[in-house]
């Protein structure tokens, strides 16, 4: 990345920094607060950096920023398509391709999730991968947002990795499976054809699980949009919640929010989401 990128790049985020209210982030401002927009060390929190190496991309004076990075500043920053894309470009990174962990998270939906912050809620692609997390997501699912690859969809290692079973309960994986492949089946056939990130995925699975390939040719198609499920939590053991969704217009994305199932105590250990903390686990 050359000098007047940096520079460039780093005056960019400066601008963008100083746009954005604290309030349309879920921070409080405050009284004494000097500067309008967001804060330094807040945007490095935010992206989940440290304030060092946030202000030395500022200064045009960091290292070439990771993809994953570019990706959660534009998250933190509350950057359109158009915008990310450019940051990409400005730190000599390729634009992520739609569907990837990196993909850019449709503003709307990040400022939803925002907002839920009493609820565990994440935002998803339609092939499973997560982009984001709330705290009480990643203390609900686990932290999701080091896996990349094929290995970053849920449903890739629901069927190639038996670890990631261990979020549901045994006598719910065959539901669990027969789900999944329908709401695949109803998303890849929204992709265009020669989409490589979907057949990729599609081809690996045919592969790889034989159980996958014999659901899939029975045709099932469907999306998922509300669920009833339950989570095995270590700490909290099984928690029964309803699963809801909201779509993006293009149906390449989803809100996923979580709440109690009426009847149950799924309701008192939600509560105890935020003392128990993330749990080790992979999944959703």
């Amino acid at each position: 990345m050359g000098s007047s990128k940096s520079a460039e790049l780093g005056a960019f985020l400066r601008s963008r920094r100083e746009r954005i209210r604290p309030e349309d982030v879920g921070l409080v401002s405050g009284p004494r607060r000097r500067v309008s927009g967001l804060r330094r060390d807040e945007v490095a929190q935010l992206a989940g950096a440290s304030v060092d190496y946030y202000n030395e991309l500022e200064r045009g004076a960091g290292s070439q920023p990771s993809e994953q990075m570019l990706a959660a500043l534009a998250r933190a920053l509350r950057l359109t398509a158009d915008e990310r894309d450019h940051i990409f470009h400005l730190a000599d990174r390729p634009v992520p391709r739609s569907g990837t962990a990196t993909s850019h998270v449709h503003p709307g939906m990040l400022d939803l999730l925002t907002r839920l912050t009493s609820t565990p809620a994440q935002v998803i692609t339609d092939l499973h991968v997560p982009l984001v997390q709330n705290p009480l997501a990643v203390a609900l699912l686990g932290d999701q947002s080091g896996l990349r690859g094929l290995e970053a969809s849920f449903v890739y290692r629901w069927f190639t990795d038996p670890e990631a079973r261990r979020l549901y309960p045994e006598q719910d994986h065959p539901a669990q499976s027969r789900t999944f492949v329908a709401d695949l089946r109803a998303a890849l056939a929204r992709r265009d054809a020669k989409d490589t990130e979907a057949g990729s995925l599609l081809s690996e699975l045919l592969h790889r699980s034989p159980e996958f390939a014999e659901i899939w040719a029975k045709h099932a198609v469907a999306f998922r949009r509300d669920d009833r499920k339950r989570i095995n939590h270590p700490s909290l053991g099984v928690l029964e919640v309803n699963c809801l969704n909201l779509f993006s217009e293009d149906g390449r994305q989803r809100l996923l929010w979580f709440t109690p199932a009426l009847g149950t105590d799924s309701a008192d250990k939600l509560d105890m989401l935020a003392v128990i903390g993330t749990q080790d686990l992979a999944g959703r």
